[in-house]
């Protein structure tokens, strides 16, 4: 019995390592280093995207049913995936600084803390409901592809507008609709976000417009999925 605990609770650990990562993200951007910084935040993704296979071979609902594992993850990604790049965003200059800036960067923050804690988030048949709250992938792209300051302000409020959007996104790792292409997508996107991250500070931007293949085929992707079960509904 001993084994299995022990499991649960590294898997618990694994999880909650993000927290710890998103310090030090915060810290390295406080710095300026935000090629570390958006190095941090690659890592969290990495650790919440194979956390929750981890805790269904643990069997941790089972094993510490008195812990609430869902809880952690969201308070780790709301941080990682929210909070991060979102101060990132301000301190690097994508947006205006003063009142303004801070005014659009707290939309997101607001957007992801209604959407955090909505309890069909993420739907049954593994979909996120509403713009997942990838602030991490849109602040990359926005730094990477060094877009004018309007467009970045105009991306960050329409991204947090279409949190309350109810589309439906695929939820890569659980949803199991074209799961070996997106791995395999996925893969070959992450290879190109580690070149731009060693790239850094100065990332290639036509690297950067390549690897706009996944997002836009996963974008692309879950619409077509949602429209079509919009219409089947209908019917």
């Amino acid at each position: 019995m001993i084994r299995p605990v022990v499991a649960a609770w590294g898997v618990h650990f694994y999880t909650a390592c993000g927290a710890v990562i998103g310090f030090l993200g915060l810290e390295a951007t406080a710095r300026g280093n935000y090629g570390l910084a958006f190095t941090w935040m690659a890592l969290a993704t990495f650790i919440d995207s194979t956390d929750g296979t981890l805790a269904r071979r643990a069997r941790v609902k089972q094993v510490l049913p008195q812990f609430d594992g869902a809880l952690l993850d969201n308070i780790v990604d709301y941080l990682t995936y929210v909070v991060l790049p979102i101060v990132l965003a301000y301190l690097a200059g994508l947006v205006p600084t003063g009142l303004g800036g801070l005014f659009v960067c707290a939309l997101p923050l607001l957007a992801s803390g209604y959407q955090f804690c909505q309890v069909d988030a993420k739907t049954d048949d593994n979909f996120f409901k509403g713009f997942p709250s990838y602030w991490n992938i849109v602040v990359f792209y926005l730094y990477v592809l060094r877009t004018p300051t309007w467009f970045n302000v105009s991306a960050l409020i329409a991204f947090a507008i279409l949190v309350f959007v109810p589309i439906r996104y695929l939820y890569p790792s659980r949803n199991p609709i074209a799961r070996k292409t997106t791995y395999v997508l996925g893969v070959i996107w992450a290879l190109c976000a580690v070149a731009l991250l060693l790239q850094f500070p100065t990332p290639s931007l036509v690297l950067g417009w390549i690897s706009m293949f996944f997002p836009i085929y996963y974008v692309g992707l879950s619409l077509l999925l949602h429209f079509r079960s919009s219409t089947a509904t209908a019917a």
